[in-house]
């Protein structure tokens, strides 16, 4: 499976209200591995960034005045794209800044280019429901290295992602693939060791008499919360 992991950097936050994209940073990943194969873009967006934006990104107005325009690079980045699965954090910022850069083109949106697209924010709300999910928050639970992280970059935040997408997903790692991490062989071709659970002597250990008086404290202080609501409460646990 070809992957890009896609970023973008932009003049704003409203690609319908004129904001345009100044950085596209592309990192190509080919059956989880990374091939080195990467494509980063500067743009030159015809307008100056807000304020807010420059402090994230750092992009001067200046510095972006000769690069090219998207007209320009939509050819290539296009290309590079094309039939790829694209794996965004918050894949409906960056498709609406692509696909309005697009529109003026009068081309068609990326998603017509595209195999699909995953958008690891999704993924990572799912796996850590009411915790921060940002690209930093992730980094910091995933244990990836983001301390070259001063400002935002298209191509470094690609990459992180490229980072913590594989961590977000190891638990799909077979543990019969292979070092290479290549899973296109026949998995007919694996066989797996049964073992007799029967045969090891697990040992059982019992609560003592302060972590019971302890537990039930617990329950009780939850049965006071709930208003006597607790659903484990039952006549039968009772009576048991």
């Amino acid at each position: 499976m070809r992957q890009i992991f896609f970023d973008t950097e932009t003049t704003g936050l409203l690609a319908e209200g004129g904001d345009r994209i100044i950085e596209i940073g592309c990192v190509e990943m080919i059956n989880r591995q990374l091939t080195g194969n990467n494509l980063h873009l500067y743009i030159n967006p015809q307008r100056a960034s807000h304020e807010d934006a420059l402090r994230v990104h750092g992009l001067t107005e200046a510095f972006l005045s000769d690069k090219p325009l998207f007209a320009q690079i939509a050819p290539q980045l296009l290309e590079f794209l094309a039939g790829a699965e694209l794996v965004i954090h918050n894949a409906p910022f960056d498709i609406g800044f692509v696909n309005a850069e697009l529109k003026r083109l009068r081309r068609p949106p990326i998603t017509d280019v595209v195999d699909n697209v995953l958008d690891t924010l999704l993924m990572a709300r799912n796996m850590f429901p009411g915790k921060a999910n940002s690209l930093d928050a992730l980094c910091r639970r995933l244990e990836v290295d983001n301390s070259n992280r001063k400002l935002h970059g298209a191509l470094l935040d690609a990459e992180l992602l490229a980072e913590v997408y594989i961590r977000l997903t190891r638990g799909q790692d077979s543990l019969v693939m292979d070092d290479s991490g290549d899973s296109s062989g026949d998995s007919a071709d694996f066989r797996v060791a049964a073992v007799d659970l029967r045969s090891f002597d697990l040992p059982v250990p019992q609560a003592s008499e302060e972590e019971l008086a302890a537990h039930e404290k617990v329950l009780l202080e939850l049965d006071k919360t709930s208003g006597g609501k607790r659903v484990w409460m039952t006549e039968k646990t009772i009576s048991a």
